[in-house]
C-alpha cells in the first residue's frame, strides 16, 4: 500500500495520501488534515490534544485511525496516524474551522478523481505519467516504465490462468523470474541498490527495466504455449522466460564490457517528491459559492 504514496496540495499546504489497491480506497494524513484546517504551526500537537478529547468522550473515530509510514520533511517515512475517507470527515466535524467545507469538497473531489480512474483506466497511466514528470524522470524512462507495468499486467494474468491465486506464489514467481535474469532475488536486487520500502522498477535503469521486461513478456508467451498448471509448471515457465533475458543481458555486457546491473537509485539523480511540484486540485467554484 506504501507504494501508492503521493503528496496532494490544498492552498498550497501538502497533504499525504495513500491508496490502499485491496481496500479500494483513500487514507489521508490525519496531521496534514488538521494542519489545514486549523493553520496550526504545530498541526501534530493539535492533533494530539484533538485525539486526547474525543478518546475521553468516547469516539470511534480515534480507534478506527492507524498508522502508516509515510514521508517526512527529512525525507525519510515515519508513523502517522491516517484515517479513511469517512473517518476523516468525521474529525473535520470536531476542528471548528471556515475551511471544513471547502476541504469537504477538495476530498470529495479526490474520491471522485478515484473512481474515475477505476472506471476508464487509462486516466490512472496519464496521472502516472504526469508523477513520473514531476519527480524528473525522462520520457524515454517513463515509456518503458508503462510498457514493464502493461506486461506485468499480462504476465500475472497468465499465472491466474494457471491457478496462482496467493499473494505468496506471485513473489516466488517473481523471485525466480528475477534471479534468473539478474542474478539476485528481488530482495537481493532492492539490498544492492540500497532499497527498503521503494518500489525496485521506480529504481531501474531504462536498460534494467528492458531486460525485466523482456523476462516478463518471454514467460508470459512460453507460460502460453506450454500451458502450465500449478506452482510447479509456472516456475519451470519463470526459470525459462528469466534465462532468455539472462542471455540477452551477457551478450549485451560482452560488447560494453561491463556489468548493466546499476547500484543506482532514483534518489541518486532525482529530487526527492517531498521537494517535487504536488497537484492542487482547486475546490469547485460553483460548489464553493453554493456553500
Amino acid at each position: 500500500m506504501e507504494d501508492n504514496f503521493a503528496i496532494q496540495l490544498f492552498e498550497g499546504n501538502k497533504v499525504r495520501i495513500v491508496w490502499d489497491d485491496e481496500q479500494e480506497k483513500y487514507y489521508f494524513s490525519v496531521v496534514d488534515i488538521v494542519q489545514v484546517l486549523t493553520n496550526s504551526a504545530d498541526g501534530r500537537k493539535y492533533w494530539n490534544k484533538l485525539k486526547q478529547r474525543l478518546s475521553e468522550e468516547g469516539n470511534e473515530t480515534v480507534t478506527n485511525c492507524h498508522q502508516l509510514k509515510l514521508l517526512a520533511a527529512d525525507g525519510k517515512r515515519r508513523l502517522t496516524d491516517v484515517a479513511d475517507l469517512q473517518d476523516i470527515f468525521r474529525i473535520i466535524q470536531s476542528v471548528p474551522s471556515k475551511k471544513a467545507e471547502p476541504v469537504k469538497q477538495w476530498l470529495a473531489q479526490l474520491g471522485q478523481q478515484r473512481i474515475d480512474q477505476m472506471i476508464d483506466p487509462e486516466l490512472t497511466f496519464q496521472m502516472a505519467v504526469e508523477d513520473y514528470r514531476r519527480q524528473g524522470y525522462s520520457d524515454k524512462w517513463i515509456n518503458e516504465r508503462m510498457r514493464s507495468i502493461e506486461m506485468r499486467k499480462e504476465l500475472t494474468d497468465e499465472w491466474q490462468r494457471a491457478g496462482i491465486t496467493e499473494h505468496r506464489d506471485f513473489a516466488i514467481l517473481t523471485n525466480v523470474l528475477t534471479k534468473a535474469w539478474s542474478g539476485m532475488t528481488t530482495g537481493e536486487y532492492k539490498r544492492h541498490k540500497g532499497l527498503t520500502k521503494e518500489n525496485l522498477r521506480d529504481n531501474m535503469t531504462n536498460i534494467e527495466l528492458a531486460l525485466n521486461t523482456l523476462a516478463e513478456v518471454a514467460t508470459t508467451e512460453l507460460s502460453r504455449q506450454r500451458n502450465p498448471q500449478g506452482m510447479l509448471e509456472s516456475r519451470q515457465a519463470a526459470q525459462a522466460g528469466g534465462k532468455v533475458a539472462k542471455n540477452a543481458r551477457e551478450d549485451l555486457e560482452r560488447q560494453l564490457g561491463r556489468s548493466v546491473i546499476s547500484s543506482e537509485r532514483a534518489s541518486d539523480y532525482l529530487r526527492p517528491i517531498e521537494d517535487a511540484p504536488a497537484q492542487e486540485l482547486p475546490v469547485d467554484e460553483e460548489q464553493k459559492d453554493k456553500s
